[in-house]
């Protein structure tokens, strides 16, 4: 969903590098060892610029450098309310590289993934950067998922994904010798990176273009500038801080993506809903035990995929995730609770209807985080000689689930504007969905052309 129309500001930027450094007083942080963010002090002359972006995950960072990469000489600002980059879901991810098979033939999400794979290897080779193409199973255990899988195939071919096979159980143990089952999909262009560390990348390359990373910045406000019509959106954050003034606007704030895009007039709807997955860690003396990522023939009865092994890069295995209500919209563990986070979450229609309808669903979920037994019961069916003694608990991901008022997750792309008279020259990201992260530098690449056509850049 697109909603806006361009508009053409009309006016030239008119601003001297000495006054932009007048108006800042920067301290550096050091992120990779590579690139300097810049925290700015009050000032009088406040900085001026044909864009800003808001959000330091990786569609933002991606977007961000595509932008300068087709329109160099743009003034870009992006900001970012962590002190430093990929705090949150680009940095608390499973760091899988998708390749596709599961997405609705036709759907953004399907198209930008399989592109957005390509792009992301591709980027990887040029910079450098770690990955490991370790493939991905998807395995069916019993003869009941074996037409699910069967259709699920049919699927990755119609989405273009590239080599899918399907294979016996014979070859599922010549790729995973651990592993048991009767079929499966094998993805050899599935693979593993750092998903934060290429986040940081894409910051890194964006500054090197000319633009500007200010950390500790969280949006307060989305005000009509009244005072220049030249640069008609001021942004503002805490009131001991120097405002922006920008002609246009994108935000991509994940997590907070919702409450971002209500500051300029947007619907409540489709509300964050913070969804938190916990994974279990393969002990380091049963690590030969996986090799590949080994995923569930999705159900479409139940609303999340179930648990899977997952590789890391650092020579990790995690193990699962369960889903749950997450008491905070980044709250990484059960301890993490803002009172006003979870009564949002539960008060809210679309959330209630959900748990009506998977009840059963919700509490298996809830059950299997508490207790570790059920959750490798769940993995066993997968590696049969898995024992519970073989893990531990690991780390926590919080997933920016975007909800409407009728219970049903958004599983595609949202885009939005708001109304009233700066609608025109904002443009948030309400939802980018899982996979993002693969998708990040294909999403970039629709939103630069939609943001050029749109504010007539």
């Amino acid at each position: 969903m697109l909603c806006g129309k361009a508009n053409n500001s009309g006016h030239n930027l008119d601003l001297s590098a000495n006054s932009i450094e007048k108006c800042s007083l920067e301290k550096h942080f050091m992120l990779s060892g590579a690139f300097r963010v810049h925290r700015r002090s009050p000032c009088n002359e406040l900085p001026k610029y044909d864009l800003v972006i808001v959000g330091g995950g990786i569609v933002g960072c991606a977007t961000a450098r595509q932008l300068l990469i087709e329109k160099p000489n743009l003034k870009i600002a992006l900001v970012e309310k962590e002190k430093e980059l990929a705090v949150h879901q680009s940095g608390h991810n499973s760091g899988v590289i998708h390749a596709g098979i599961y997405y609705t033939p036709g759907s953004l999400k399907a198209k930008l993934c399989v592109e957005g794979l390509d792009l992301s290897y591709e980027f990887f080779d040029k910079e450098k950067i770690p990955y490991k193409k370790t493939g991905k199973l998807i395995v069916a255990v019993e003869q009941e998922e074996v037409p699910r899988l069967d259709a699920l195939f049919a699927r990755a071919q119609t989405n273009g994904c590239r080599d899918i096979e399907m294979i016996d159980s014979k070859r599922i143990t010549d790729i995973e010798p651990h592993c048991k089952g009767l079929k499966a999909l094998w993805s050899p262009h599935t693979g593993i990176v750092d998903w934060g560390y290429v986040t940081k990348k894409f910051g890194e390359d964006f500054e090197k273009r000319g633009g500007k990373i200010y950390t500790s910045y969280p949006l307060e406000k989305i005000e009509d500038n009244l005072k220049d019509s030249n640069y008609p959106i001021r942004v503002s954050s805490d009131p001991s801080y120097a405002d922006f003034e920008t002609k246009n606007l994108i935000t991509c704030a994940g997590l907070q993506s919702d409450r971002v895009a209500a500051l300029s007039g947007c619907s409540t709807d489709p509300k964050i809903v913070p969804f938190r997955g916990e994974y279990l860690l393969l002990k380091p003396e049963k690590k030969h035990l996986v090799k590949t990522n080994i995923y569930p023939v999705p159900d479409p009865r139940f609303p999340f995929l179930g648990v899977h092994f997952t590789p890391r890069m650092n020579g990790d295995i995690w193990l699962g995730p369960n889903a749950v209500l997450a008491y905070k919209r980044e709250g990484y563990s059960y301890f993490s609770i803002s009172p006003s986070d979870l009564l949002e979450s539960l008060s809210y229609s679309g959330m209630q209807k959900l748990v009506k309808k998977h009840f059963t669903f919700g509490i298996k979920e809830l059950y299997r985080g508490i207790w570790i037994a059920a959750q490798v019961k769940q993995l066993q069916r997968f590696i049969p000689e898995l024992k519970y003694s073989d893990v531990t608990r690991g780390p926590s991901g919080v997933r920016a689930q975007a909800m409407d008022s009728a219970g049903n997750l958004v599983d595609d792309f949202v885009f939005d504007s708001g109304t009233g008279k700066l609608s025109s020259l904002i443009m948030h990201v309400r939802n980018a969905p899982s996979p993002a992260a693969t998708s990040s530098l294909a999403i970039a690449k629709m939103i630069t052309s939609e943001a050029i056509t749109r504010f007539k850049l």
